[in-house]
């Protein structure tokens, strides 16, 4: 599947782009540059892709400005990138769901790696469950990423969407918080366990009817129904 995959990158260093863009397009994937976003964004109607790659500052529209309204339409994954290395930037990016990001100067290598574990945790984990999920009433579309009930749209930020999606897919079994913070956030997420706990408080607000257990001692389960 990792040849049809689209990614837009968003990079107003007009070589930087370039090099970025050879190196992914070797691996089959498809890449669009764009030097702002006022111009990435018009294609988000017509042709949203599977991955944005944005830079923080850029030209006009900055990094926090685009995801915004990426997330307005659609729960697409986003990478930051950015020549400013503080936690602020990382912390303010991951609360506008961003799922990675990626400090300058960086080996292009290092961003096709990222890239390829991003993509593969979130669309081709799909292939060991069903590509429709019903769950509890639930409709779940692991491929475009959406979740409705009684034809209702239910919004799940994307590590929401990701830890309900790794739960199901181990559904009747118990998991352990680090087991969950390895498989959705990587092994190299530096924050607190407790980022688990939070996601699982929203998503059982947003899907009351789920049955999605605390087995003390033991982590967090789906029950399937």
């Amino acid at each position: 599947m990792s040849n049809e995959y689209s990614i837009y990158l968003v990079e107003d260093e007009k070589d930087l782009a370039q090099v970025l863009q050879a190196y992914m397009k070797k691996e089959g994937w498809n890449v669009e540059v764009f030097h702002n976003g006022e111009e990435a964004l018009l294609n988000l109607e017509t042709s949203p892709p599977h991955l944005w790659i944005l830079d923080i500052m850029l030209p006009g529209m900055d990094g926090y400005e685009i995801i915004k309204k990426i997330k307005q339409k659609s729960d697409t994954p986003v990478i930051f990138i950015s020549a400013r290395d503080q936690d602020l930037d990382r912390i303010v990016g991951l609360e506008l769901g961003s799922d990675d990001y990626l400090a300058k100067p960086f080996m292009p290598r290092e961003l096709v790696i990222r890239v390829k574990k991003l993509l593969t945790r979130i669309y081709e984990t799909g292939n060991r469950i069903p590509q429709i999920i019903e769950i509890t009433g639930y409709t779940l579309d692991p491929i475009s990423r959406k979740i409705t009930r009684d034809d209702e749209l239910i919004n799940l930020t994307g590590k929401e969407l990701d830890v309900l999606l790794y739960l199901i897919e181990n559904k009747g079994k118990a998991r352990k918080r680090e087991e969950i913070l390895e498989a959705v956030w990587g092994t190299d997420y530096f924050g607190s366990e407790r980022a688990v706990d939070d996601v699982i408080r929203r998503v059982r607000k947003k899907m009351p009817r789920l049955n999605l257990e605390t087995v003390y001692g033991s982590g967090y389960r789906i029950i399937p129904s």
